[in-house]
């Protein structure tokens, strides 16, 4: 087992850090989808960054999953990669 994953074994026994943890899913879920995308269309964060008219390093903010990135940044990062941004509310259950 890696260093990383025993250290987030062990934070995850800390009810704090699963409560912080969880509260940054939804987050976490879009950034994967970004990442997944990009990697999908075969470009880098900087190719990303000069279709969408930025910087590599503000792809790689969006791919981090830290903040929700705004709804026209998506729309943005989505056609750059030769997708279609589809948003969708699901039933909590």
């Amino acid at each position: 087992m890696s260093t990383l994953s025993r250290l987030k074994k062990k934070w995850q026994a800390d009810a704090g850090f699963r409560e912080a943890y969880d509260k940054l899913k939804p987050e976490f879920s879009i950034a994967r989808q970004l990442i997944a995308a990009r990697t999908r269309a075969g470009l880098s964060q900087a190719e990303v960054a000069q279709r969408m008219g930025t910087t590599q390093s503000a792809v790689a903010r969006m791919e981090s999953g830290q903040r929700l990135p705004a709804m026209t940044t998506l729309y943005r990062y989505a056609h750059s990669i030769g997708r279609k941004l589809d948003v969708r509310l699901i039933d909590a259950r």
